[in-house]
């Protein structure tokens, strides 16, 4: 999927600002992009997850947002995130290696 036809869809888990009831999970900034990811959490579980991040790179924010989607559900203590999944799914994106710089700021916010 390109990252224009992710955007056209939606993004489920993006917020302007820090959302109300969810704690903050984890944060990066490389440069102009920065990125924050916000969980509520249940059961050790995430139950939901959001992120904001800097809306110049529409490539972060749609890999942010598909990385949202992945944590849901998975234990807070053991994320597992295959960096080639989100890769594969955006491989129509071109500039890869874009792609794969912003995915290495997504993941170092996830870095606990």
């Amino acid at each position: 999927m390109k990252v224009s036809e992710y955007h056209k869809k939606g993004l489920k888990n993006f917020v302007e600002k820090e959302p109300e009831g969810y704690e903050m999970f984890g944060s990066a900034k490389e440069g102009a992009h920065r990125v924050e990811f916000y969980v509520k959490k249940s059961n050790g579980k995430i139950s939901d997850a959001k992120f904001l991040s800097s809306k110049r790179c529409k490539k972060l924010m749609a890999l942010a947002d598909l990385v949202a989607e992945k944590i849901k559900g998975q234990s807070i203590n053991s994320i597992k995130i295959d960096p080639q999944d989100i890769l594969d799914f955006f491989k129509e994106e071109k500039e890869q290696d874009k792609m794969k710089n912003r995915l290495g700021i997504i993941l170092k916010a996830l870095k606990r």
